[in-house]
């Protein structure tokens, strides 16, 4: 027991350092560190981790391994820990801390409030919520596994933390204790489930990760008829249960169409690796599109498919020359160029220049640059 306590102090001492050389405890949320100290998420981790060595995801054991399982806890600021796989894929994990403090940050959330969580998980967000709420407030969470929300309950008993842990379906939201001052998802959604408007008061805030790369704050409107805001952050988040997890890879979709055609690239791939603003600018405008990079002697190469049947590989050949081979319906090159020069026409926006809109009882609901009434727009369908 005293190996097990002496890493995890250490490591939990270190990722909290890399958080202060880097700014990542924010100056006017000075209660998000407090509640961190507090509550440390070694204390709702799971006897029984999951790491990924290059094939799979493997057991790590706090009992046979306690320094594995210390270093899989703590792995860095933004390094998830994964709690559960299912079939050999990650269902539930504690959130990497920066992105834990980073979305907390954005909810502004206040002593008194009333919140509701959609995704408990193994419970360290929502005894987060309750350190802030305090004993005039409220925290709902609510947790599509059952299993998952008995060890949470578990957890946050042990840690004195007050939380009201519920069994259903996130996006359905928890009607019975609405209006909520904030709501927070944990788990990323491509279009915001309108139970979550409608159960916000006016003029509340609901922080929710979108499409899987970033986070989103959105403020319900005084006539609670749409909800609008700023994209927050940039990080990956698992999808809502309800979303398949094995959607088609590169293979499977080339597999789908034969090769048509074949010209040469002319722009420098390296953005694509290195620009995080163009990359979230091409998921704003290209949802379908999925992209894998990777480096050999010859330059940078991208596998790029729809997940359905149009594919493109950009080659690097050597001497600076890249060339596009595709095959399906779609020409995903010219495509992927269209959007990419849209974003230079508009002076490269940062991903902080987006936002999202959802009104119209949910039916309408849109990414926006620069102005949410008067800036260029893309629907999210």
């Amino acid at each position: 027991m005293v190996a097990i306590t002496s890493d995890v102090d250490s490591l939990r001492r270190s990722v909290a350092a890399a958080m202060d050389q880097r700014g990542d405890w924010p100056e006017r949320s000075a209660w998000i560190r407090e509640a961190v100290d507090e509550l440390p998420r070694h204390q709702f981790a799971p006897q029984l981790l999951w790491r990924w060595d290059g094939h799979a995801y493997v057991p790590v054991h706090q009992g046979s391994d306690p320094a594995g399982w210390a270093s899989e806890v703590y792995p860095g600021p933004d390094t998830a820990t994964v709690t559960q796989v299912t079939d050999g894929l990650p269902t539930s994990s504690l959130s990497s801390q920066a992105v834990v403090v980073d979305m907390l940050d954005s909810l502004l959330l206040e002593p008194g409030h009333r919140v509701l969580e959609l995704g408990t998980g193994n419970g360290w967000n929502a005894a987060l919520l309750s350190r802030r709420t305090g004993p005039a407030g409220c925290v709902v969470s609510l947790e599509a596994d059952p299993e998952l929300a008995r060890t949470a309950r578990h957890a946050l008993a042990a840690a004195d933390a007050t939380a009201d842990v519920q069994v259903g379906d996130g996006n359905q939201g928890w009607a019975p204790a609405a209006p909520y001052d904030r709501v927070i998802a944990t788990y990323a959604v491509e279009r915001i489930p309108w139970a979550w408007v409608e159960q916000t008061k006016p003029g509340g805030r609901i922080v929710t990760p979108w499409g899987r790369l970033g986070h989103v704050a959105l403020i319900v409107a005084e006539d609670a008829r749409s909800a609008t805001g700023w994209v927050q952050g940039l990080a990956q988040f698992m999808p809502d249960r309800r979303t398949p997890g094995a959607e088609p890879g590169f293979t499977q979709v080339r597999d789908r169409s034969e090769p048509d055609g074949e010209r040469a690239f002319l722009r420098d791939l390296a953005p694509l690796q290195d620009d995080v603003h163009l990359r979230f600018a091409l998921r704003v405008a290209l949802p379908y599109l999925r992209m894998t990079l990777a480096r050999d002697a010859d330059g940078l190469n991208a596998w790029i498919h729809d997940t359905e049947r149009s594919w493109t590989v950009l080659s690097a050949v050597g001497g600076g020359r890249t060339v596009a081979t595709h095959g399906g319906p779609r020409s995903l090159a010219d495509e992927l160029e269209a959007a990419w020069d849209t974003w230079l026409a508009l002076d490269r926006p940062a991903l902080y220049d987006y936002g999202m809109t959802a009104t119209d009882s949910g039916t309408t609901q849109y990414m926006w640059v620069n102005d949410a009434d008067r800036g260029p727009r893309w629907p999210i369908t």
